[in-house]
């Protein structure tokens, strides 16, 4: 898709993640949103740091989890990546909601 000058913007998705949290299934599942939804993102995943699920957009930071213990909101992140493509500048996402445990 062409941005309002008529050029296309290449994306890059970066998605750190932790393997010792076992973070790789959600990395994987973002991944394959972005992708099916914007074919032409380049999104790569990483292991990272203890507690790590980073998402970086042409090298800027809009989620981490280090901060904000909580996993981004997949549909965030997608849009920031459209917004990226489409030449707009992308914003920090909101998080998942925290649901709660319950035991019976």
């Amino acid at each position: 898709m062409e941005n309002e000058a008529g050029q296309v913007n290449q994306v890059r998705v970066d998605i750190e993640y932790c393997n010792v949290c076992n973070s790789k299934p959600q990395c994987l599942e973002l991944s394959q949103l972005i992708q099916t939804r914007i074919p032409d993102a380049q999104v790569a995943c990483k292991i990272g740091r203890r507690g790590s699920f980073e998402v970086q957009i042409n090298d800027t930071l809009v989620h981490s989890k280090i901060n904000s213990l909580a996993f981004p909101d997949y549909e965030a992140v997608v849009s920031n990546v459209i917004a990226a493509r489409d030449g707009r500048p992308v914003t920090k996402v909101k998080e998942q909601p925290i649901t709660e445990c319950v035991v019976q």
